[in-house]
């Protein structure tokens, strides 16, 4: 059996189609590629929202692709939007009218969501194991530059964006002669940051993705004679920013055979694309010619493989960085976030909750004394701020504010008088927080003296009570004591009585 998905990115300087042809193993055969040239980006970065025009432009877009979708029977389609829709104003007024007009449900994605959707194209066509890796994504907006191995170990985004640089700095009519030099000066204001980024780590390989970074794979084959179309050097990205720096708009597109809509932005994403390599240190940039759309059709085509594989690892990955970032007691956490999931697989009957939401439970477990970094009066708010505005790779915007608001109340006996994120917060998702926050707490009681000693747990029903049995060759006095004055919140949530023994295995 072969069905078709389409995958719709939605950029600050174009709007792109992919459909695929995906069998029952999730292999994929690229069977239509369009593009269609609505700079989104052009008003969202200077004005703030999106003109009658710009939008108009979009919808007639989409309406086209929905001639595309009808012509291959697409069964699925995933549309996202990115920096240009993130920021303007009235996007939603634009994601109903497409939906209305066209039936196209539009999502606006994270910049953390979109460089781990690039991730997933590039690991489908470089090895990236045993490998330090630096990709970079020029898009219209923003640059999203992300550190990887298998999994993504940082994202930053920087608004280097080739659209938006071009609105900033006024350089559109590709007659200003310091244009360059401008565009590598504001570039060079995040250049600490991207070194602080990077570290002192060598980088093994540099992945540049983006329409730009395609068309300096492509000019690295016409211009400067090389084989292929999957690279390009930094030396011959030097050779063309002095090379479109002395051409005029008409002129790049005349002797360079460039589209229009990408003469006047490739300087800039060139600018940037130096600054950053130099910075790392390589002499040598891989084009792969995939990208965000290429990310959501593997993503898509998983389904047909059975059971998406576990995104523990690389949700875990994230939280373990962030942790080293904020001098975490890394032990600690590993041990709460360990007894929390034994406590969630033996309570499967109480919580009625799914391996979503023990993946939360372990993450928040493992981060949640984050807060002691900035004050440990308060540490619990000072965590939960953190993690609100710090996204884990692999979670929904969703799944974040359930972590985030478990380890906002981990140290509190009861959702009394809770804060307006908790309030924000749909019933079905606060009686998840509450049952997370259940588990956990008992986990964190169990090491209270930081020292490791319990060897196992058990937690069994009996009766019309739960009984809590703690296995270790120590009488564990002071965890025993504590676990008894932080179960409340546990017999409040679950509505059970909860009795707790030591067994020293005698």
């Amino acid at each position: 059996m072969h069905e078709h998905i389409a995958a719709i990115d939605i950029g600050s300087n174009a709007i792109r189609i992919a459909v695929a042809r995906v069998d029952n193993h999730g292999n994929l055969e690229p069977v239509e590629n369009s593009r269609v040239p609505v700079r989104l980006g052009k008003d969202a970065f200077t004005q703030g929202y999106f003109s009658e025009e710009t939008m108009q432009m979009t919808v007639g877009t989409f309406l086209r692709f929905r001639n595309i979708a009808q012509v291959f029977d697409v069964k699925q389609v995933r549309a996202v939007g990115t920096s240009a829709m993130r920021e303007a104003t009235n996007s939603h007024i634009l994601i109903d009218r497409i939906a209305s007009q066209t039936g196209f449900q539009v999502e606006v994605i994270s910049e953390s969501e979109e460089a781990r959707l690039i991730h997933l194209a590039v690991q489908k066509v470089i090895d990236l194991k045993n490998k330090r890796a630096l990709l970079v994504d020029i898009g219209g907006g923003s640059v999203e530059v992300t550190i990887s191995n298998e999994n993504v170990l940082s994202v930053e985004s920087y608004a280097l964006g080739t659209v938006r640089l071009l609105s900033k700095l006024d350089g559109s009519n590709g007659k200003n002669l310091n244009f360059n030099q401008l565009v590598s000066e504001y570039a060079d204001k995040v250049r600490r940051r991207i070194q602080t980024q990077i570290g002192s780590e060598a980088i093994d390989l540099c992945v540049a993705t983006g329409g730009n970074a395609e068309e300096m794979g492509r000019l690295h084959k016409r211009i400067f004679k090389g084989e292929e179309e999957n690279c390009v050097t930094v030396n011959e990205i030097e050779k063309l920013i002095q090379m479109l720096d002395r051409l005029t708009l008409e002129e790049r597109v005349q002797k360079l055979h460039l589209r229009p809509d990408r003469a006047d932005v490739l300087l800039p994403a060139a600018v940037v694309m130096r600054m950053i390599a130099k910075v790392a240190q390589v002499k040598e940039i891989l084009t792969p010619a995939v990208g965000l759309k290429d990310g959501l059709l593997t993503e898509m085509s998983s389904s047909f493989r059975g059971p998406p594989k576990p995104r523990r690892d690389q949700v875990w990955t994230s939280a373990i960085k962030l942790g080293q970032k904020y001098k975490l007691d890394e032990e600690h956490g590993r041990f709460v976030a360990k007894f929390a999931s034994r406590l969630f697989l033996q309570s499967l009957s109480l919580h009625n909750l799914t391996e979503k939401e023990l993946l939360i439970l372990e993450a928040a477990s493992l981060l949640h004394d984050i807060g002691h970094f900035i004050n440990t009066i308060d540490h619990d708010l000072h965590g939960y701020y953190i993690l609100l505005h710090t996204p884990l790779i692999g979670l929904s915007p969703k799944e974040q504010e359930i972590l985030a608001n478990v380890i906002r109340y981990h140290r509190k006996d009861s959702f009394s008088n809770p804060d307006e994120g908790f309030k924000f917060l749909s019933q079905n998702d606060r009686a998840i927080v509450s049952k997370l926050c259940a588990l956990m707490q008992l986990a964190d009681a169990l090491d209270i003296s930081h020292t490791g000693r319990l060897n196992d747990l058990i937690l069994e029903q009996h009766n019309h009570s739960w009984k809590l049995i703690l296995v270790s060759p120590d009488p564990l006095l002071l965890e025993k004591w504590w676990v008894e004055k932080k179960k409340a919140m546990f017999q409040g949530v679950f509505g059970v009585q909860l009795n707790v023994e030591v067994w020293n295995g005698d």
